[in-house]
């Protein structure tokens, strides 16, 4: 499986893996404003973008060695790995699976813990939907109100349209797929003491998805770990406060680097 990559810049190399039901297309600001300080790596996760869906089960873990054989193919031994929302959940099993490949670790707007069992069941009725009317009308009207936060909905229109059509534009298939992994997924609390490189967790301070107890239970649970609570955004911090999460990017890889030293 080959995930198709956006690969600009130079530097220290930070792997950004999208949010649920995105695509790499989201850290567009990203890509602009932190190229000058690393390489950035902003795959689309399998069945997303440009990505092909493959023919395995649904699994967080799968997503996880996906990124690792990324890693592989461009020829990176260690890099930063970061992600938001579902590309979080990647990132936490790629640190379980792949430890030894971590420069550095971002947990964006997700969370250690497994979906309760009225949450997992509800994704499981989202992707039966998904398939059975072959298009994602179902994110439309149940997500997509919930991936911005009020301050944005009020003055960032924009922003919004562009969720929008981001949302839109995914493949039924991958998101169904998708739902399914994120609900079979395990808890991860306890491997987060494990994680032995420095880890940044973000949160939007209007994050009706994830609260800010989900980020302060991974923040506990890690050895070395800094919360920063991003104000105005909701979910999407990347795409909602962009100037915001690149200085919290750039400012955790220059501490890197001096760590390194």
């Amino acid at each position: 499986m080959q995930l198709y990559t956006r690969d600009i810049g130079g530097g220290t190399p930070l792997v950004l893996l999208h949010a649920f039901p995105l695509s790499s297309a989201m850290w567009l600001a990203q890509r602009e404003g932190l190229a000058a300080r690393f390489r950035v790596l902003t795959p689309d996760l399998r069945g997303f973008g440009g990505s092909s869906l493959g023919g395995d089960d649904p699994s967080i873990d799968v997503m996880a060695d996906d990124v690792a054989a990324l890693l592989d193919a461009k020829n990176i031994d260690r890099a930063i790995i970061g992600g938001l929302s579902m590309g979080g959940y990647v990132t936490l099993a790629f640190g379980r699976r792949h430890p030894d490949r971590l420069l550095g670790v971002i947990l964006a707007d997700t969370k250690a813990t497994e979906d309760a069992q009225a949450a997992r069941a509800a994704r499981i009725r989202t992707a039966e939907r998904i398939e059975a009317e072959g298009s994602v009308n179902v994110l439309l009207e149940e997500l997509l109100p919930r991936l911005v936060g009020p301050t944005t909905m009020r003055s960032r229109a924009l922003v919004y349209g562009r969720v929008r059509g981001l949302v839109q534009s995914t493949p039924p298939a991958a998101a169904a797929w998708a739902q399914r992994a994120m609900a079979a997924r395990p808890d991860s609390v306890g491997a987060l003491a494990g994680f032995r490189t420095p880890t940044l967790v973000l949160h939007g301070a209007e994050d009706a998805l994830m609260t800010e107890d989900d980020a302060r239970t991974m923040v506990d649970a890690l050895p070395d770990a800094e919360l920063i609570t991003i104000p105005g955004s909701g979910h999407l911090t990347a795409v909602e406060q962009p100037q915001l999460f690149n200085d919290a990017v750039t400012e955790f890889g220059a501490a890197l680097t001096r760590t390194v030293r």
